[in-house]
């Protein structure tokens, strides 16, 4: 069920994007399903529609969809960033990095006029937390960097591989904290951010602007207030 509501959710992002605008590409299986829309529309539609993307993986699964890619030395900024979440309070605050990514997918929705955050409706919570918090460390050192993090009173195990602990796209580690509820997700992400070795934080606390939410008849939405 929640393949499909994620499938719901893709398509009806990608119905959204208006031809001659150059898009951030997420990462993420709901964005895999976006991805398949939206390569289609260029196809069938022959529309210019360009994408920068936050990964290596959406990089490869964008070139199979023909979907032309870009970098940052090419444009400027973005029209519309596309990308998933882990967890989507009701004012929009997110959890993301499940997939590793968060760094890339942080740089790519700071770049975007608008942000729009797909998933199934699983991912709607009254308040952040459930979702162990990814927080992207620098390899070096990074046991002292998980004892400021449990000095914080946080819970940080780091995440593993196929091979040992899992590396992300710019070399770094991942470790997943568990918070217990985030009643200041702003707040809790600038403690972090303070910490030497601390790179980001999967704490996304007012980037979105709408949330289209899967669900088993179609998508429901979310949009930021004020």
């Amino acid at each position: 069920m929640s393949d499909q509501q994620k499938k719901n959710a893709g398509e009806a992002a990608a119905a959204q994007i208006q031809n001659h605008t150059t898009i951030g590409l997420g990462s993420g299986s709901t964005v895999t399903y976006f991805l398949d829309a939206l390569g289609r529309r260029i196809l069938e539609e022959r529309l210019d529609i360009r994408g920068v993307s936050s990964s290596e993986k959406t990089t490869r699964l964008a070139a199979e969809r023909g979907i032309p890619l870009v970098t940052f030395s090419e444009t400027a900024s973005l029209d519309t960033a596309v990308d998933g979440a882990d967890e989507i309070s009701p004012s929009l605050a997110l959890i993301k990095g499940g997939g590793a990514s968060l760094l890339r997918e942080k740089i790519v929705i700071e770049a975007a006029r608008r942000v729009l955050i797909i998933a199934d409706e699983a991912k709607a919570v009254s308040v952040l937390g459930s979702f162990p918090l990814p927080v992207e460390v620098v390899m070096f050192g990074w046991q002292q960097t998980k004892a400021k993090l449990e000095a914080e009173g946080l819970e940080p195990v780091l995440r593993q591989g196929e091979n040992g602990p899992l590396v992300t796209d710019n070399d770094n580690y991942i470790l997943d904290c568990r918070t217990g509820d985030v009643s200041d997700p702003a707040a809790l992400h600038r403690r972090l951010k303070q910490l030497t070795g601390v790179v980001e934080t999967g704490i996304f606390p007012d980037q979105a602007d709408e949330a289209i939410l899967g669900t088993p008849e179609g998508t429901s939405i979310l949009q930021r207030k004020g």
